[in-house]
């Protein structure tokens, strides 16, 4: 199953996308890497990738907008390969709000990144999948869903939705050998949280059983895994990624 078909990475341009993206092409993937509104990042993601002999070419969507789902895939199929593997990574603002001043909306804003684009991307790409004989949907998870941070009750009640939904589909799709699971990673310090010093991470750090913070490359070789065919028995699952911060 390796390396027949491609990957597609939703909200790519920068960050952790970025990294997964750089990572998956290593291993011999042709990449899509998706964006919304950064073509300048997604320019450089996919020049980083053709420069160091990989395949990569970047696509345009809204992936919470059905019919752009639908021409994604499409033109991803056209422009690389056929999609066998989803990292459904994109995400939008998480405002922290208590309780009681909590909206529907700020649920359906959540709902939408975790439960929304994910659907429609597996819907755009099933069939690819299932005429490739197989493939793989990873879902970008949060540690969130144990931690249970008071304010933030709209995102973690999202990605505990996305996890069922996972768990749901792992035994849903397992007759087409695709695989569904979930990495949710721990605090993992990328360009949207600006320069940090280790000041600003000391107290987390200090509830992680191996000592430091994470990395982005932590989380893509956990994802590079589950793309893989060493995964191939692997669905329904979350690996936690966060140094055991969440272990006891």
């Amino acid at each position: 199953m390796m390396n027949v078909g491609s990957v597609l990475v939703s909200g790519a341009s920068r960050g952790l996308g970025a990294h997964l993206c750089r990572r998956l092409a290593a291993d011999g993937w042709p990449v899509a890497v998706n964006y919304r509104s950064d073509a300048d990042g997604a320019a450089r993601v996919v020049a980083g990738i053709v420069a160091a002999g990989g395949t990569a070419a970047a696509f345009r969507a809204d992936v919470t907008d059905e019919q752009e789902v639908r021409r994604l895939a499409a033109e991803v199929k056209e422009t690389l390969a056929p999609v066998r593997v989803v990292v459904a990574n994109a995400t939008g603002p998480q405002p922290e709000a208590r309780a009681e001043d909590v909206t529907w909306q700020d649920h359906l804003d959540q709902l939408t990144f975790f439960v929304k684009s994910p659907t429609l991307l597996l819907q755009a790409t099933l069939p690819h999948m299932r005429r490739l004989g197989g493939g793989r949907f990873i879902h970008i998870g949060s540690e969130m869903t144990e931690r249970a941070l008071p304010g933030f009750s709209a995102y973690n009640a999202a990605k505990g939705a996305q996890l069922i939904l996972a768990r749901t589909w792992a035994r849903e799709l397992g007759g087409d050998n695709v695989t569904v699971n979930v990495v949710a990673p721990g605090w993992i310090p990328v360009e949207r949280h600006g320069p940090l010093t280790d000041d600003d991470t000391r107290d987390y750090v200090a509830g992680i059983p191996l000592g430091r913070i994470g990395t982005p490359q932590d989380i893509a070789d956990v994802v590079a895994f589950l793309a893989s065919d060493a995964s191939r028995f692997i669905t329904g699952e979350r690996i936690t990624v966060n140094g055991g911060y969440t272990s006891g």
